[in-house]
């Protein structure tokens, strides 16, 4: 399976929730580091990261695939795929 499938393939729900938790904690340290103030020097270098590592865990739970749900549904991504090219 490419990536391109794993990505449109359904995720776990405990994915999900790791993958949101990821993009909340990636918008977190996105905004302590786009702070209009000047903040510690440690702050700064919690809020590089919380965008490192909310960035990895949301593409690693991206790309998990719930391999039960996939094949029950049949899903034909690469159909979709070639609906958009």
């Amino acid at each position: 399976m490419n990536i391109i499938k794993r990505v449109k393939a359904p995720t776990p729900k405990l994915f999900r929730i790791l993958r949101n938790i990821g993009l909340l904690s990636a918008g977190i340290g996105g905004v302590l580091i786009a702070s209009p103030v000047r903040l510690s020097l440690t702050v700064d270098e919690v809020a590089k990261y919380l965008v490192l590592a909310g960035g990895i865990i949301s593409a690693i739970s991206q790309i998990t695939v719930d391999d039960k749900v996939f094949e029950e549904k049949q899903y034909d991504v690469d159909n979709k795929i070639q609906d958009h090219e």
